[in-house]
């Protein structure tokens, strides 16, 4: 009699646990892709902004300083977002859908933070320079140009 009672326990037991580690799982997939989503919104951000004032840079549109300060401190604010929980580990291309995050933002934080805060401190240079005169503007995009390239180099793989 007692097997009779102990058998169906251990079964539901089993089949809570592997419920519970569905739903768990289905949790950080939300998340993960969540992160990938606001990360990817920050990117768009930093780059329609940086166009912006690249643009102008060229002479591709006319130099505004209303406009080049309004896009400086945008990509200033969205440079300095918190990565801590935009970049979850496990959010790597090839594991997850829709990123083209490498392993190295996790194996070489450090690097990759030090990148990040290149491009802050580049972008809060661009928001003196940004709204002063075209020259100064111009002397800012090299700094910001080279940030994202070197950051784009060591730490996102290639389009899928």
């Amino acid at each position: 009699m007692k097997k009779l009672f102990v058998l169906p326990l251990a079964a539901s037991l089993a089949i809570t646990a592997i419920a519970g580690s569905a739903i768990g799982d289905g949790h950080a997939d939300k998340a993960l892709q969540a992160a990938i989503s606001a990360r990817q919104a920050q990117m768009k951000l930093i780059s329609f902004n940086t166009a912006l004032l690249g643009d102008m840079a060229k002479g591709a549109v006319p130099y505004d300083s209303a406009t080049a300060s309004a896009a400086a401190s945008n990509l200033a604010a969205v440079a300095k977002l918190d990565r801590s929980i935009l970049w979850l580990e496990g959010s790597v291309q090839g594991t997850v859908d829709g990123t083209r995050a490498k392993p190295d933002i996790w194996t070489d934080a450090a690097g990759f933070d030090k990148a990040a805060q290149g491009l802050e401190t580049a972008a809060a240079a661009m928001v003196s320079a940004a709204g002063t005169d075209l020259a100064s503007l111009q002397a800012s995009m090299k700094a910001i140009g080279d940030n994202c390239g070197t950051c784009h180099k060591a730490y996102r793989g290639p389009k899928n």
